[in-house]
């Protein structure tokens, strides 16, 4: 994979396709799980010559299967997504960790600019509670790639975290407050805060904890009670190396190694208009030694620009991943 390493961070709207589809042929021949996958369907790798013929793999099967390409014997580590008590978790093989990081460091800085511009105040208490979060190493890199000895970690002494905003106030550095959704609703909803000094980011995770809210029900209530123009999102998942930001208004983008397909609510084959609501379909070609293809359980739509929304999630959206290769 080291060419294909080589060409990730130059990509651009000219050399994706061909980047891309070179991808394609190595995973479709390399990758057990998503050859077996194409087989099945009876699809050719041989006929796909163009992005939407691309087979998107169900996020599901991450599951169920070793989602491997190539040989990996000893990898550095395994994210593992987060579960309801005997729930199936998705496992996500990383040869080398440090990949991942930089990664994720050059994806947050396409939009935000340098880490040493922040101090990172993170609120995330149900990824510190357990092992093999993908979002708990990125933001671990980031605390220490920033190297302010203020950033740092809150579980749930949330007065900590509402003494130390105020304590960097008015410093020379910008202030970042990363937060699982219903953490940051917890503070809202127990705390008078001003945050307006704060750029707020959160980072999604209220399935099973409160009673669902839109994603625009959340930032309004969260820009209200922090006294702040806009809330950020960051949109990634165990399956995925990389992430989309949304900077305010809800609407994410995406750095120059991903891009967002919608397919079509009843044939998950078949891609959405532009503008139309379907199920989201995620190219990221930095999942170079897993799948760089994969079928989200998310909603959304997708913009003539190229970024997207996320409206929603699919009710038993793990049937097809599940069922399929058994």
């Amino acid at each position: 994979m080291k060419s294909f390493e080589q060409d990730l961070y130059t990509v651009n709207d000219s050399t994706f396709k061909d980047i891309a589809l070179g991808i394609f042929i190595k995973q479709a021949k390399e990758n057990k799980v998503y050859a077996d996958f194409m087989r099945y369907l009876r699809i050719n790798p041989k006929d796909v010559d163009a992005l939407d013929k691309i087979p998107f793999l169900p996020v599901s099967f991450f599951k169920t299967h070793h989602v491997i390409t190539g040989t990996q014997h000893n990898p550095e580590i395994v994210f593992r997504s987060s579960g309801t008590s005997g729930s199936r978790t998705s496992r996500h093989i990383v040869p080398h960790l440090s990949f991942y990081e930089n990664n994720t460091k050059l994806n947050f800085e396409y939009f935000f600019g340098s880490l040493n511009d922040y101090h990172i105040l993170a609120l995330l208490p149900s990824y510190l509670e357990r092992d093999g979060s993908s979002l708990i190493s990125m933001v671990n890199y980031f605390i220490r790639e920033s190297q302010s000895t203020e950033a740092g970690f809150y579980l749930h002494n949330l007065e900590a975290l509402i003494k130390k905003t105020q304590e960097l106030k008015g410093g020379d550095r910008k202030i970042l407050v990363l937060g699982v959704s219903f953490a940051l609703l917890e503070l809202a909803e127990k705390f008078e805060i001003d945050l307006s000094h704060c750029l707020v980011m959160e980072t999604g995770g209220m399935k099973g904890r409160r009673s669902e809210l839109t994603r625009e029900e959340l930032h309004l209530i969260l820009q209200k009670k922090f006294n702040v123009r806009a809330i950020h999102s960051e949109y990634g998942m165990t399956e995925l190396m990389s992430q989309a930001y949304s900077i305010a208004n809800g609407t994410f983008r995406l750095p120059p190694w991903m891009k967002v397909l919608a397919r079509d609510l009843n044939d998950p084959f078949k891609l959405e208009d532009i503008g139309k609501t379907g199920g989201i379909n995620v190219i990221d070609l930095a999942n170079l030694h897993s799948c760089a293809f994969i079928e989200t359980q998310d909603l959304g739509k997708v913009h003539q620009n190229g970024c997207f929304e996320v409206l929603g999630r699919f009710d038993n959206s793990d049937i097809r991943g599940c069922n399929l290769l058994v």
